[in-house]
């Protein structure tokens, strides 16, 4: 999947997580932040990192503002935000 325009996919709001996906000419750059990066930091990093793989995706910038969401909340808002910044949802 190519990156072709920025993108979001969910809100600041307790339980959900904000992420915005940009296009990037140098690898997959990620940055979290989250209410709960201590205790699950790692594992929300594997999670997108799956998403990614899954989608094939290999140059992206992607920010998450975390608010303690659940792996399939943050499932669904990368794939959503992928989708939206590939064309193929509108926002």
């Amino acid at each position: 999947m190519e990156i072709k325009r920025s993108a979001t996919a969910g809100t600041l709001e307790s339980s959900d997580i904000f992420v915005l996906v940009e296009p990037n000419d140098s690898g997959v750059e990620l940055e979290l932040e989250s209410v709960v990066y201590n205790q699950f930091g790692e594992e929300i990093e594997r999670t997108v990192r799956e998403v990614l793989n899954d989608f094939n995706v290999k140059n992206i910038m992607i920010k998450l503002k975390d608010r303690g969401a659940v792996e399939c909340a943050i499932r669904a808002r990368v794939e959503t935000a992928l989708k939206r910044a590939e064309g193929v949802d509108k926002q």
